[in-house]
């Protein structure tokens, strides 16, 4: 019987057990060192052999994946590991680190427990670093941390043990900072979550040289930093490796501080699911029922050329079995399980049964994406998993053969299904698809896949940026007339509040809540409570309030309203672009007597006319996004690297020294971050490395606004002169 089938078979008679089962994901800053120490873990667990550890990068199943170096899709793996004398089953995932692929991360802390976020001891906490903690933190999974690359310290930086352990110390002190400040508001948390050497929920290491300690470690094999560092420093890695394996150290520290689905289920399900509280379908999941109703949350989608489509999530309650029909959230009848199965990195293996507790992958789901709710009972769904930013970044893409145009639009759709970070629109009267994402990267590595993966040779358009409107100031009152004069509505609008925009972006506030709910966490964001009382639509990140007192025919007409005011927020009237941030107030409405008179072809037009003119009213302006920089680099290059930042419309907001590197942070536009690796490339004689991250949308300077404007038009085909009422540019 091969190792491999062995694994497979004691994964399936742990599943039934789920004190002994441990869901995690690993999760860090773009080169860390996260999939070599994946790697690790499954030498440590018998799935690779050790000799290729570190190098072998398993988790990176992709071609694309091993190319470039980095992780660019989660992926899963179970394995077993004895601790305390009992084996323990693991259900990992591997998530990437570089901020174009966040989403993956968001998705990937839906179904686990518990995050080993892995730290680089040469750099230290970066801007990714916080951002996975934000992101296991929001989805009530607990987090430990690894530091990294310690050997670097040794070898490289020749510190001594003082300094070492200064250095090693301050990370710490960093990183708690960060989960203090992102914990404070979680009343469901019951423990001080903060790592400390002391407990054990620390481990320290070298993925590559696969050596790893941890207090518990040391007091169990009575090796200290001095023998490490001698070791180290006498080249005896091989020696280091054996006394004290990487792998064991974390996996006995995941082992005993992540919680098990028992222990998790009961904290986590109310944070992400806002159903009856008191139903036996929530006792169930609560319990980790194997025996109740069936719950599976799905957090990926990947496509297998033999059997089709997987749908890789969490069980949160109930048995998964082949064969079962199941209901998926959102759409029309059922779909039947054709088989369920356990990962093993590149490798699905089907099994007979996947229980409550578990992380399982599915074919058969045909109408499932990325955040259903599957179950067997008609039930609420799950929270959507909100990523945190949204795409900045468009790229047309079309089919060089006509022939291939039809399995283009099925190859985008799939696309958008995988990855809902992915905004996919297809315009039927062009034949041009736009794809929008999250960085350049993203789009280069989605439109790499259609050309690899499925032989689509594309021609992809120069990147193009998004950008939003918003207005700046409260408007008058204006009045939008419809096409035949019978009805007329009469809008203001103003700028909304930046919490009430984050809460609404975080899924704080949706318009699926229970209106209470919704009311609460409004008045919490800072909206004053009349306000709150009448909201009648969420949409984006804008918000409908009806003010308006026992309008004859308001009722049967709204849906109609919404409708306009929907249409014309998603084209604003400066370039079509998107509307954020705005709060609208119907204040009044003249309806005529007859249906007939009010229909689609009168209403929609008049609210979209009223939308536009308050929007101009309130001075809307063009909203450009805008990217966090951060640049290390040596002294003597770091004018040219701030050079950079500013020769971008960019400002530099601080630089420092640490250790031997000058780091340079500041913020620039997307737009004109397009092309900066090369740059900074030359600028720096390739010794810079850097990294950015979305850091939301600024005002675009005003004597840039009529231009830009311009542009965008002239590329959209719209007219070229403005409506006389915008005369504030």
């Amino acid at each position: 019987m091969g190792r491999r089938k062995k694994i497979v078979q004691e994964c399936e008679r742990l599943m039934d057990n789920p004190e002994h089962i441990r869901n995690i994901a690993i999760a860090a800053h773009v080169d860390h060192g996260k999939t070599t120490l994946s790697d690790n873990l499954l030498a440590g667990a018998g799935m690779i052999s050790q000799d290729t550890a570190g190098e072998q990068l398993a988790m990176d199943t992709k071609e694309d994946e091993q190319e470039r170096g980095i992780t660019i899709d989660a992926a899963n793996v179970s394995m077993t590991h004895e601790y305390d004398d009992t084996n323990h089953l693991i259900n990992l995932i591997d998530t990437p680190g570089h901020v174009d692929f966040g989403g993956d991360v968001t998705r990937a802390m839906r179904a686990v427990d518990g995050a080993l976020v892995v730290v680089d001891a040469v750099e230290g906490a970066m801007p990714q670093t916080e951002t996975v903690l934000r992101q296991a933190l929001r989805e009530g999974v607990k987090p430990a941390l690894f530091i990294n690359k310690v050997d670097r310290l040794i070898s490289e930086l020749q510190e001594g043990p003082q300094e070492m352990q200064e250095r090693l110390m301050s990370v710490i002190a960093d990183v708690n900072e960060l989960i203090r400040g992102m914990a404070e508001n979680m009343d469901d948390i019951p423990e001080d979550w903060t790592v400390s050497v002391e407990d054990g929920t620390v481990g320290f290491g070298s993925a590559l040289y696969k050596w790893g300690v941890s207090m518990p470690s040391m007091q169990r094999t009575g090796m200290d930093f001095g023998d490490i560092m001698e070791l180290e420093q006498n080249d005896k890695r091989d020696e280091l490796h054996e006394r004290t394996p990487l792998s064991d150290v974390v996996l006995d520290m995941v082992c005993e501080h992540f919680p098990n689905p028992v222990d998790a289920q009961p904290r986590r399900v109310p944070r992400i699911w806002r159903g009856d509280p008191d139903s036996t379908l929530a006792e169930g999941m609560q319990l980790v029922d194997e025996d109740g109703e069936v719950v599976f949350m799905v957090t990926d989608i990947s496509m297998d050329p033999h059997a089709g489509e997987i749908a890789t999530g969490r069980v949160f309650s109930g048995t998964l079995e082949k064969g079962q029909e199941l209901y998926v959230s959102g759409t029309a009848g059922k779909n039947r399980i054709q088989s369920v199965g356990l990962f093993m990195g590149s490798e699905r293996e089907e099994v007979e049964h996947v229980p409550a507790g578990n992380i399982a992958s599915v074919t058969g789901l045909r109408d499932a994406i990325a955040g259903s709710t599957v179950s067997s009972v008609e039930m609420t769904p799950f929270e959507s998993i909100e990523h945190i930013s949204e795409p900045v970044i468009t790229k047309s893409v079309e089919a060089q053969n006509m022939d291939d145009l039809p399995k283009l639009i099925e190859t985008l759709q799939q696309v958008a299904k995988e990855d809902p970070t992915i905004q996919i629109e297809i315009n039927e009267d062009t034949g041009e698809h736009l794809i929008s994402g999250q960085g350049e990267l993203h789009l280069e590595v989605i439109t790499q896949r259609i050309r690899d993966n499925q032989g689509i040779p594309v021609i992809t358009g120069e990147p193009i940026v998004v950008f939003r409107e918003q207005p700046q100031e409260a408007s008058r009152e204006v009045e939008g007339q419809s096409p035949n004069r019978h009805n007329k509505f009469y809008i203001t609008v103003e700028p909304m509040a930046q919490e009430i925009v984050d809460a609404i972006q975080l899924g704080e506030v949706s318009m699926d809540m229970p209106e209470l709910e919704r009311r609460e966490a409004l008045q919490e964001a800072g909206m004053d409570k009349d306000t709150s009382q009448n909201v009648e639509d969420i949409h984006r990140t804008n918000i409908l309030i009806d003010d308006t007192k026992g309008i004859q025919h308001l009722n049967e007409t709204m849906e109609l309203v919404l409708e306009g005011l929907q249409e014309a927020l998603d084209d604003g009237p400066l370039a079509a672009e998107p509307v954020q941030g705005s709060l609208f107030r119907l204040h009044d409405a003249k309806l005529h007597e007859d249906t007939i008179h009010r229909g689609p072809a009168q209403v929609i037009p008049a609210v979209r006319d009223a939308v536009h003119r308050a929007l101009i009213d309130g001075e809307v302006r063009l909203l450009e996004p805008i990217q966090d920089v951060r640049i290390d680099v040596p002294s003597e290059h770091m004018g040219a690297a701030s050079g950079e930042i500013q020769g971008r419309r960019g400002r530099v907001d601080d630089m420092y020294q640490e250790g031997d590197l000058m780091v340079v942070e500041g913020i620039a536009p997307v737009e004109e971050m397009i092309g900066f690796s090369s740059d900074i490339r030359s600028a720096t004689e390739g010794r810079a490395s850097w990294n950015t991250e979305n850091a939301g949308f600024r005002v675009l300077v005003d004597n840039l606004q009529r231009e830009k404007i311009m542009e965008i038009r002239e590329r959209k085909g719209m007219k070229l002169e403005l409506p006389s009422s915008i005369d504030y540019f």
